[in-house]
């Protein structure tokens, strides 16, 4: 086994995964990438491998599913370490996402998106945990969604599994950090995924990842129970609670005005094709 230690990245074929596998390179890290599709795969290693730094870099592609069969993600996880070296961060990004209204969705829809989205995460979490505390250091980062925050309409199946990530690692965090390991849970909005990428540069020592504005005020919002990082975001969070919950009255009050003429106008044009 090398000295030296690597990220891992889930769902790394495209999309956010892809675009911090990059930036992790750029640094001159070594890389596993991790997804499904092998042919994607082999294509985004050709891509990220051009923005090598130096000669020993590495890309490594282990297709399998991380939402199926624990023990068969903890032994290729095993043999990817075994290649690379110790995981230093694992960033879990695999996740997919259905909408539409509750009663029209399907209950495979339902399973499937917790078996994605949430087992997914906490597969390779539980195979690289016990490595990382032998170590002494290690970050774990987990990639909701601003619906991991807020729920909305139509994403009944979805924001679920988006906010039991928050749950795993806020329960997590509490377990590890004895251990000088350390959680994110990244919020990124629907978003050109680049803008992620550098984003969590700058934020890679918080338990809260946000974008833009809207993504500081939900995490406000949000924060319960949240740990912090410095007393100054303590503060903050103190500080803006009260005026934030005003502003996100006001969001409500519009969504739900926004469903409720939606309903009437279909209400009104099911009535209207019946008398046709």
């Amino acid at each position: 086994m090398t000295d030296h230690g690597q990220p891992q990245v889930t769902g790394g074929s495209s999309g956010i995964g892809k675009c911090v596998a990059i930036e992790c390179y750029k640094q001159g890290a070594f890389i596993t990438l991790i997804a499904r599709n092998e042919n994607k795969l082999l294509q985004t290693k050709k891509e990220i491998e051009k923005y090598s730094v130096n000669d020993k870099q590495v890309v490594l592609c282990i297709s399998v599913d991380v939402s199926k069969d624990y023990g068969h993600v903890e032994n290729v996880l095993k043999q990817a370490q075994e290649k690379l070296g110790p995981v230093d961060m694992l960033v879990n990004c695999a996740g997919t996402s259905i909408t539409g209204k509750f009663e029209d969705l399907e209950m495979n829809c339902f399973e499937n998106l917790m078996a994605v989205n949430y087992l997914g995460s906490v597969y390779p979490s539980h195979a690289v945990i016990p490595t990382m505390k032998e170590r002494r250091m290690g970050r774990i980062v987990f990639v909701s969604s601003q619906a991991g925050q807020l729920g909305l309409f139509g994403y009944t199946a979805y924001s679920p599994t988006k906010f039991a990530l928050r749950g795993l690692a806020e329960a997590l965090q509490m377990e590890v950090k004895p251990y000088n390991i350390y959680i994110t849970v990244a919020y990124p909005p629907d978003t050109d995924t680049p803008g992620f990428a550098e984003e969590s540069k700058t934020k890679q020592g918080n338990f809260n990842s946000y974008i833009g504005s809207d993504g500081y005020m939900l995490s406000i919002l949000t924060s319960g129970m949240s740990p912090v990082t410095s007393i100054t975001e303590g503060l903050q969070q103190m500080v803006c609670m009260g005026i934030f919950r005003i502003v996100g009255l006001f969001y409500l009050g519009s969504f739900d005005s926004i469903v409720r003429r939606c309903m009437i106008q279909r209400e009104k044009s099911e009535s209207t094709d019946k008398t046709e």
